[in-house]
């Protein structure tokens, strides 16, 4: 036992020297390893990402090598170079790291076999006559919600809420009755305990990935898990219905009740941890822009739209909205946040598309972060840190979608949904529910800010990574069902 305990710890420490005395070899990306050894860079990478990589870019360029926690991770911020990343399907490998974090948020396993057949799947029900069908579902969903008695109770009197709260909650209802409806209808009761979980779970997943929590919220994270996996198989779901589908997918692909629940627990928080965050930061933006607002909704009235109503938009005037979709391609700019990773399989030399080559080491990680090049970078759009409604406009009218860098026109000027092997199957399903729920909050909702002075909030800086940013507080509104169309009335 002594010579077991000996021979484990002579190990230990033989990784560990050999990670504190690795060095930059030739042709590899400049190495920072930070002061202290084998945690190096964690805590500030952990604390905020992009506030970390941005001073790591402007000390190293737009490619480097980090240490976190005893993974070696190179960095690159060059877009015209991302698909020497996100082409290459040999060298470099993305289920392996995305298998670690959904066992350790989930619980999760799925067979490697099943990762391209999950995808296509998917890809069956978000996109065509699937992405059509789960459309309408979610404008019924959407528009039953602003008619329920939560908003329609006294309909005159004006209702005081934070706007991200008033947000998430409607749209996860709205989602989770469109993809898990029950074939009973759906208690509200039920459905307020599966949010309140579902936001408590969520609010504990950046800890989880990063194995930060403390031992009391392990607890918590462990009953929330379970919680919610009853909740999901609870009940008869709907003749038909996505769930059903999915449920019938998994047991074709050999995965009993138990793994069944732990996966509908990743499907739910991956259909609904953007949309909610998103309606906010676009409802925000417009409600912080007077500008902005006007031109949206002069285009929303162009559609003849009735306000005071419940209005039911047709999928081709949905889609006829360039200035509503350059206001939402720009607020997803500013606040969507994603990471692309990869683990090298092999070595292998990286070929930049100014011709520069740098070797990458067996075993370490790479890291696209979009975010910061190119969505918030100065030589690609002007004044970044601003909301610019109109970004993606050209002056006829239509979308701009000509961006340069170094005088080379972009590929990838914006990714908020990812690229390649990561970008997000359920994108379109997700945008349409947005604008479905934007069109029917302007049209049926007076809308304001208690206070008209204020300003958005700063985003949760350890959200960086994790897809819509989440802000650090909340824009307290007030609303209430319109009365009159074109009513100019202010708030009584």
């Amino acid at each position: 036992m002594i010579f077991m305990t000996f021979i484990l710890i002579s190990g230990l420490l033989v990784l560990y020297l050999i990670a504190c005395t690795r060095s930059r070899s030739k042709n590899e990306p400049p190495l920072d390893k930070g002061l202290i050894p084998w945690l190096g860079h964690a805590l500030e990478f952990g604390k905020d990402a992009a506030k970390f990589l941005a001073r790591m870019k402007e000390k190293h360029g737009d490619i480097f090598t980090v240490c976190v926690a005893g993974h070696y991770v190179t960095v690159l911020l060059d877009p015209s170079s991302y698909d020497a990343v996100l082409q290459d399907t040999v060298s470099l490998d993305f289920h392996r790291y995305a298998q670690v974090v959904t066992q350790k948020v989930f619980c999760l396993r799925l067979p490697s076999s099943c990762a391209a057949a999950q995808r296509a799947w998917m890809e069956q029900h978000f996109e065509g006559e699937g992405l059509a069908r789960l459309g309408k579902i979610m404008q019924e969903n959407v528009r039953a919600l602003l008619s329920s008695p939560e908003i329609l109770q006294n309909p005159t009197d004006w209702k005081k809420e934070g706007l991200f709260s008033f947000c998430y909650r409607l749209l996860f209802k709205a989602g989770y009755f469109t993809l898990f409806g029950k074939e009973h209808g759906n208690n509200c009761d039920e459905l307020n305990a599966v949010y309140k979980e579902y936001r408590k779970f969520d609010s504990l997943l950046v800890k989880i990935v990063r194995s930060t929590l403390k031992s009391g919220e392990k607890q918590t994270a462990s009953e929330l898990r379970e919680q919610l996996w009853l909740r999901l198989l609870a009940g008869k779901a709907k003749s038909g219905c996505w769930q059903q589908s999915y449920r019938q997918f998994l047991r074709e692909e050999g995965a009993d009740e138990e793994t069944q629940a732990r996966a509908m627990l990743l499907q739910l928080w991956t259909t609904q941890c953007n949309a909610g965050p998103a309606a906010f930061w676009f409802l925000g933006f417009l409600l912080t822009n007077p500008e902005a607002m006007d031109a949206v909704m002069r285009e929303i009235n162009s559609l003849s739209l009735l306000a005071g109503t419940q209005p039911c938009l047709p999928v081709d005037k949905l889609q006829n909205t360039p200035v509503f979709d350059s206001a939402l391609s720009e607020m997803l700019r500013l606040t969507a946040a994603v990471t692309i990773n990869r683990e090298v399989l092999q070595a292998k030399t990286l070929r930049l598309a100014d011709g520069r080559e740098y070797g990458l080491r067996r075993g370490d990680r790479v890291l696209v972060f979009p975010y910061l090049s190119p969505q918030m970078d100065p030589e690609i759009h002007r004044e970044p840190e601003k909301f610019k409604y109109d970004r993606f406009l050209n002056a006829d009218g239509t979308e701009k979608t000509d961006f340069f860098k170094n005088g080379r026109r972009l590929k990838y000027y914006t990714m908020p949904w990812g690229a390649g092997s990561n970008t997000c199957v359920g994108r379109h399903f997700a945008v349409s529910g947005i604008k479905e729920f934007i069109f029917m909050v302007l049209t049926c909702l007076d809308l304001e800010l208690c206070d008209p002075d204020c300003r958005m909030p700063p985003v949760n800086p350890s959200r960086y990574g994790f897809g819509m940013l989440q802000p650090d507080g909340d824009l307290e509104i007030l609303y209430r069902m319109k009365r009159h169309r074109n009513t100019t009335e202010g708030r009584t």
